[in-house]
C-alpha cells in the first residue's frame, strides 16, 4: 500500500507560515511604536500636529486626533447670568411688570426674579444690542452716511436727512438717550450694509452670548412682531454691554449737546432714563415703550462695592417697579 507522504509535507509548511506571521506582526508593532515615539519627541511637534500614518496601525492615528475633537465640543458660552442661591423674595404689592429681574453686576448672580424667562416684546431696549454692535464695528471717529431708508422709519426719530454725513458717536447718543429710531437704523446699515444683514448680526450675537429667549426683528425695537426677549436675557446683554467703557459713558449721560452742520448748528439729546436723576447710584441703561410692549427698562446702579443690573418688561410703571426691585436688591446685598 502506498504511503500518504504528501499530507505530512503540507502540514509542516502550514505550521511554518503560522510561525513566520507572529515575528512579522511583532516587528510591525515595534516599528509603529518607534515611529510614534520619534514623532512625539521630534522638535517642533505639537498637539495640533498629526503624525504620518503607519501602515497597519490606523488606531494610533485616531487616538492622537480624538482629544482635539473633544476640546472643541466642550467649549462653552460664558454664563453672563447665573442661578440664584436663595428662593425668590416676595414684593407686596406685586409689580406691574410681566417679567423682571435683578442681578449682581459683578458676578451675574440673580438676586430677584419674576417670570425671568417669559418672552415678551422689549421695545427700544433692543437698542442696547444695536449700540453693542456699532461700538464693536465702528471706530470712535467713524463717519456714517445716512441711508435714505433710515430717514423713513416710524417715530421716534431725530430727523436725519438722506446722504447726511454724521459721526457715529453722535448717532450713538441719539439712539441711546433720545431713542432715535432713524439713528439706530443709520448705525445698523453703516455696520452691515443693510437692515436685514444687521438684524442677522443681532441674532447671531445673541446666539453667541447664550441669549436663548431672544429674537430680533427690528434694529430699534419699533417692530413688536417676532421681536422679543426675556428679563433674564436682557440682563445678560446689559451686563455684557456695560463692560465697554464707551457704552458706560453714553448710557450714564443725562443730556448731550452736539455740534451739527448748518442750518441745524447743534442738537441737544436728553436721556429718557429718569432714574439717572432720581435714583441714587443709577448709571444707565435704556428705556423703551410701544403700545404692545408697554414700558420696558434696563437699569444699572452702584452703591459702594455693590453693582446691580435690573430689567423690567411689560410694565405699567417701569420706574416705580425698577426702584422697588433695586431697593430690594441693595437690601439683600447689604450695602
Amino acid at each position: 500500500m502506498p504511503l500518504p507522504v504528501l499530507t505530512p509535507v503540507e502540514r509542516r509548511r502550514r505550521r511554518r507560515r503560522r510561525r513566520l506571521r507572529q515575528p512579522l506582526l511583532l516587528f510591525a508593532l515595534v516599528v509603529a511604536a518607534a515611529a510614534l515615539a520619534a514623532w512625539h519627541w521630534w522638535p517642533g511637534a505639537s498637539d495640533s500636529t498629526v503624525p504620518p500614518p503607519v501602515a497597519g496601525v490606523p488606531s494610533l492615528v485616531a487616538a492622537a486626533k480624538a482629544p482635539a475633537r473633544r476640546k472643541v465640543a466642550q467649549a462653552a458660552v460664558e454664563q453672563l447670568v447665573t442661578a440664584p442661591r436663595q428662593p425668590a423674595a416676595q414684593i407686596v404689592p406685586p409689580l406691574t411688570s410681566r417679567s423682571a429681574i435683578v442681578i449682581d453686576g459683578n458676578t451675574g448672580e440673580v438676586v430677584f426674579w419674576r417670570n425671568p424667562h417669559r418672552r415678551v416684546p422689549i421695545a427700544s431696549v433692543a437698542k442696547v444690542m444695536t449700540a453693542v454692535l456699532a461700538l464693536e464695528h465702528l471706530g470712535p471717529n467713524a463717519v456714517v452716511v445716512v441711508a435714505p431708508i433710515a430717514t423713513r422709519v416710524p417715530p421716534n426719530k431725530e430727523g436725519l436727512k438722506p446722504g447726511e454725513r454724521v459721526e457715529a458717536w453722535k448717532l450713538l447718543y441719539a439712539a441711546m438717550l433720545y431713542s432715535g429710531n432713524d439713528s439706530a437704523l443709520a448705525l445698523g446699515i453703516a455696520v452691515a450694509g443693510s437692515r436685514a444683514r444687521f438684524i442677522a448680526m443681532m441674532n447671531e450675537k445673541a446666539r453667541r452670548l447664550g441669549l436663548r429667549d431672544t429674537h430680533f426683528n427690528s434694529v430699534s425695537g419699533v417692530v413688536d412682531n417676532d421681536d422679543y426677549s426675556s428679563a433674564w436675557d436682557m440682563a445678560a446683554l446689559a451686563r455684557y454691554a456695560m463692560r465697554n467703557p464707551r457704552f458706560r459713558t453714553i448710557v450714564a449721560t443725562t443730556r448731550k449737546r452736539v455740534a451739527w452742520a448748518p442750518p441745524t448748528n447743534w442738537k441737544l439729546y436728553v436721556n429718557h432714563n429718569h432714574l439717572l436723576t432720581t435714583y441714587p447710584g443709577a448709571d444707565g441703561i435704556k428705556t423703551g415703550w410701544t403700545s404692545v410692549a408697554r414700558h420696558t427698562l434696563a437699569a444699572s446702579a452702584r452703591r459702594g462695592n455693590v453693582w446691580l443690573i435690573g430689567v423690567t418688561l411689560g410694565s405699567a410703571d417701569s420706574f416705580t417697579d425698577m426702584t422697588r426691585i433695586l431697593d430690594l436688591g441693595f437690601r439683600l446685598r447689604k450695602t
